[in-house]
């Protein structure tokens, strides 16, 4: 169970797709004067060398943030995370990757409390030295918190994330993003967010899984909406078309519970740009959609087989004419499904342009592993 490390795919087009809402959920959240609790259920080593043996041997960065890094075009969302990539790496060259925990410390506030759970053995020991560092970098700034800000836990995140709900603000944002090694991994994420929306209702939860051939993950969105949370929003990112042998990681997902009444719109004008700039072949494309809690009744009928939830169609981008309309035929723009059934758009394949000396990778297609 201990043979996934990060550190072969940090900064790939699953590491984008999850920091840069990531960024987005913190922002939100600070917005409220009342501090907040972030709880990161498998925080990882917490920072990623991109020249480290891992990252170079997988290479996965090369097709993520590294076609990111150069571009002069960046939507307001991507700019928001790659700025907060560059006080990572002041040289200008792109040398370091930020985890979760770094990004939540780097966007919370400093009334902000940070729970972070790691399991591994190694990570857990990088983890915690990195912690040291950044709260000795706060003190030489003399910025103090009011008790300890930032916790590290060598634990189970599932477990451990019981006993911090309700947390004392009643106020939180929850990621979770387990390796997905094994198969239980996806129950047992559904079965933490069933209790802890049991006792915690009103929190935010964020998901990040693979999207792969295997069952598990096909089924996972909607055991998902399944959950009495109010309302959620689900986004996939692909960047290329699934292979023949089903191998690679070419496509992931964000399922939000609780989800910023922002963050759709958001999504909207971002996912089209990161189909167009990360996209690998023609089957590069992404899918928004977005509902509330499923009624008995509804999950009970026995008909055709319905979407889950009360999923929305998309509505058409502003201006730029990259969603079908209804009615109109299929061509280079992009495809949109039946009433209810959210969204599978891609992006249209305008020729590619990259600001001068922004770096370009080769085309991977058999890059792997969780984000």
């Amino acid at each position: 169970m201990f043979s996934y490390r990060h550190a072969f795919h940090a900064g790939n087009h699953a590491d984008v797709l999850k920091h840069f809402i990531q960024v987005q959920l913190h922002k939100y959240m600070n917005q409220k004067d009342t501090a907040y609790t972030y709880i990161d259920t498998h925080a990882g080593a917490g920072v990623y060398a991109l020249d480290s043996a891992q990252a170079v041997k997988s290479g996965e960065y090369v097709d993520g943030i590294a076609r990111l890094w150069g571009r002069d075009d960046l939507p307001p969302a991507l700019a928001d995370y790659v700025n907060l990539v560059r006080t990572l790496n002041p040289s200008g060259k792109l040398r370091w990757y930020p985890g979760s925990p770094w990004v939540a410390d780097a966007e919370a506030r400093l009334e902000d409390r940070l729970r972070l759970f790691e399991l591994h053995p190694a990570d857990i020991r990088v983890l915690a030295e990195n912690v040291r560092k950044l709260e000795a970098h706060h003190a030489e700034q003399g910025e103090r918190a009011r008790g300890r800000r930032i916790l590290v836990e060598h634990a189970d995140g599932f477990h451990g994330l019981k006993a911090l709900l309700p947390p004392p603000s009643r106020r939180a944002l929850v990621l979770i993003d387990p390796p997905y090694e094994v198969k239980l991994d996806y129950k047992h994420v559904r079965d933490a967010l069933e209790e802890a929306l049991k006792r915690f209702p009103a929190g935010m939860y964020a998901v990040w899984y693979p999207v792969l051939q295997r069952m598990e993950s096909r089924q996972f969105p909607d055991r998902l909406k399944r959950l009495p949370a109010k309302e959620w929003l689900h986004v996939t990112l692909s960047v290329a078309g699934p292979r023949a042998d089903g191998n690679g990681l070419h496509s992931s997902g964000m399922f939000i519970l609780n989800p910023p009444y922002t963050l759709e719109a958001i999504l909207r004008e971002t996912m089209p740009y990161l189909v167009q700039v990360l996209g690998q072949d023609a089957g590069a494309t992404f899918r928004i959609e977005k509902g509330t809690q499923v009624t008995g009744a509804v999950a009970a009928h026995s008909g055709p087989r319905q979407p889950v939830g009360n999923a929305r169609r998309a509505s058409p981008l502003s201006g730029g004419g990259s969603l079908r309309l209804p009615g109109q035929a299929f061509g280079d723009g992009a495809r949109t499904r039946k009433e209810g059934e959210g969204a599978d758009q891609r992006a249209p394949r305008a020729p590619r342009t990259e600001a001068k000396g922004a770096p370009r990778g080769p085309v991977k297609r058999n890059g792997s592993g969780r984000s």
